[in-house]
């Protein structure tokens, strides 16, 4: 049986104390960003939010020593070499806006996605940053998924040939923050943004969406996409489809496959687990090898170990002065892509890419 290295870990730059500053104290920012970043070993100093008293627990709960009672002062101070957004999307373009008053001491940016809530603002955060000379790079975490980063090294190297077909289906039902029930906007920018940002680390831009969605019933706010299903069409042929189901009440999950010329990969997320937590994994059979299945497994999880991943790639950026794996400007294309399928559901039909990477002006 071929062994190969499917690069599942994170590589950590020489340098990692620099001094990371935390905005936001909310779930994803208190148990799964701050643990990573001690397990790794990162250096956070100071943590802000729109509510000191989280910004209290959350730092008692992490022995994070500074605690500002604005996210002003925290940009104030000199320690803060790194900014790490965890905020609400309509807030983010306000928190980069105030930021880059600081590019004296601030030189990177880990925002959150979504990156904004609208393409127009997330453009504008893009070129905030470009113009202050800080590199942002964007928090689209499922990259660093150890079942995604296997099946990526398997993609690269060849061993599955051309692909013909990829999947994701979810089955799993998120909880939705308050914020997030008054963007009418609900499961293609807040959830689907995974696959679809998935789908492009893995396959690139596709050149059209088709894009179908339906309200969850089960939710008593107004929105349209309360459960989104949409396929991807690339132009030599490969049709990348996902179904995320938010409705589902039981039996959750999800489940990926991508079946090529020369082989086929499938696997699991183990977000769904959470907080029981387990591994997500990758199963793969190269026709070269008939009868022979590879059954890796490791113990790192997508939450929290995945987002050692995200820091890591801008601390690597700003040692070498290169961009980060996920920087800001590629991400535009993934809020454009979300956007295009906002306008299939609209306009019933499949939306090139290129229609609304023309429209924003994005090369």
């Amino acid at each position: 049986m071929t062994e190969i290295d499917l690069m599942t870990a994170a590589t950590l730059p020489a340098r990692i104390d620099h001094g990371i500053g935390a905005v936001g104290a909310g779930f994803i920012m208190r148990d799964i960003h701050l643990v990573a970043y001690a397990e790794a070993g990162f250096d956070v100093v100071a943590i802000a939010s729109r509510t000191p008293e989280h910004a209290r627990a959350a730092a008692e709960q992490n022995g994070i020593e500074t605690v500002h009672d604005t996210v002003d002062d925290l940009l104030a101070d000199p320690r803060v070499e790194i900014l790490d957004v965890a905020y609400p999307a309509h807030l983010q373009l306000d928190v980069v806006r105030a930021a880059v008053e600081h590019r004296d001491h601030i030189r990177g940016i880990l925002a959150q996605k979504p990156l904004a809530s609208t393409l127009a603002d997330a453009i504008e955060i893009v070129r905030l940053c470009e113009d202050a000379g800080i590199t942002l790079a964007v928090n689209q975490n499922m990259r660093y998924d150890q079942s995604m980063r296997a099946l990526k090294a398997l993609l690269s190297g060849g061993h599955l040939g051309t692909p013909i077909v990829g999947e994701i289906v979810m089955n799993a039902r998120p909880h939705w923050q308050e914020f997030i029930r008054g963007y009418g906007r609900i499961a293609i920018l807040n959830m689907s943004i995974h696959h679809l940002d998935a789908f492009r680390y893995l396959f690139g831009d596709p050149e059209r969406i088709l894009a179908s969605v339906r309200p969850d019933p089960s939710w008593d706010f107004p929105h349209d996409d309360g459960m989104a299903f949409y396929i991807l069409e690339y132009a030599d042929g490969l049709r990348a489809i996902g179904l995320d189901n938010c409705f589902t009440w039981a039996d959750h999950r999800i489940e990926w496959r991508v079946e090529g010329t020369d082989g086929l990969a499938k696997g699991t997320i183990g977000w769904p687990d959470y907080p029981a937590g387990s591994p997500s994994t990758i199963d793969y059979h190269l026709r070269s090898e008939e009868g022979e299945w590879h059954r890796p497994r490791w113990d790192e999880r997508w939450f929290p170990q995945a987002f050692v991943g995200t820091m890591a790639q801008l601390m690597a950026a700003l040692e070498t002065g290169g961009e980060p794996e996920i920087p800001g400007r590629d991400n535009l294309r993934t809020m454009a892509l979300i956007e295009a399928a906002y306008r299939s559901v609209a306009e019933g039909r499949a939306v090139a890419l290129a229609e609304i990477l023309g429209e924003a002006g994005i090369g």
